[in-house]
């Protein structure tokens, strides 16, 4: 399960024809603080293809979020690429907007417009395009069938549960067809049943769209039910550890974590985390 630190890709991909969609080289970040320089990367190298699911873990403080807050455009990394597709993210600290059109994202608080109902929150990016009404309330409406929450439209997030206003901002950023889907523990606010119920749904939904996933999460279960490959951040500066590969076939039902190649994953990664704390 270890990995050389200066590329990590997926096992498979000189066979299976899939193109990279997000290639991250040398990537470092450095915050300025009043008391000094806070290094929260070092030295990321990582390739995630087409349709692949990958989990981020670490402990709290590792820069899970950080890395994944450079992927979306929101935080500029001090040093590296970070190139998604075939164009590169960040130039001299400044996003590419062409590039950001590719994106989705989901954090953990859903962000809903308390104002707006579920269609109007859905249909929002499109409304900001400048996407004609008609047309953006059709792709509400068919983003509300696919996360289940077709009658549901008219509704305010306050009439809602936590995993359906969930269920609403993941349909939200995928109102403009994006290739990437960026989510930041966006069920870690959930109860462990609705949490269950959400990881199967993003799971058919990531199926049903083709979407290449980041999904950034605490839980090592979690991690591993739903990624292609677990990837395991040290603690700061993060660098890459380790990446675990999860040999389960698609669709995974519950059970598949009673089983023993599930159970084993599991084992790797919590012992991987376990070293440093005895280091």
């Amino acid at each position: 399960m270890h990995v050389d630190s200066t590329l990590a890709s997926l096992p498979a991909a000189e066979g299976d024809g899939r193109p990279v969609e997000i290639r991250i080289e040398g990537l470092h970040k450095t915050y300025k603080t009043e008391r000094g320089s806070v290094e929260a990367l070092s030295n990321i190298n990582l390739e995630i293809r087409r349709r692949e699911f990958v989990s981020l873990i670490g402990r709290s403080g590792c820069g899970k979020t950080t890395l994944l807050r450079i992927m979306a455009g929101l935080v500029a990394p001090t040093a590296g690429q970070v190139e998604i597709g075939d164009k590169s993210l960040w130039h001299n600290g400044t996003v590419d907007s062409s590039v950001i059109k590719r994106l989705g994202v989901v954090f953990q608080d859903a962000n809903l417009f308390p104002w707006y109902s579920i269609e109007e929150n859905i249909a929002l990016p499109l409304k900001l395009r400048g996407v004609k009404k008609r047309e953006r309330l059709e792709r509400a409406g068919e983003l509300a069938e696919l996360v289940g929450l077709d009658k549901f439209l008219r509704s305010y997030p306050r009439e809602l549960s936590g995993g359906m206003r969930q269920r609403a901002a993941i349909a939200r950023a995928l109102s403009d067809n994006p290739e990437l889907l960026l989510m930041d523990e966006p069920f870690g606010a959930l109860d462990a049943l609705t949490r269950e119920k959400m990881n199967l749904e993003i799971q058919r939904i990531a199926l049903a769209t083709q979407a290449t996933v980041v999904f950034v999460t605490h839980d090592i279960e979690e991690a591993v039910f739903l990624g292609d490959r677990v990837v395991h951040l040290t603690p700061r500066p993060g660098r890459i550890k380790d990446i675990a590969d999860v040999p389960l076939a698609r669709p995974r039902a519950v059970e598949v974590q009673t089983g023993k190649e599930f159970n084993t994953v599991v084992a790797e990664l919590r012992a991987s985390l376990n070293q440093e704390d005895e280091q």
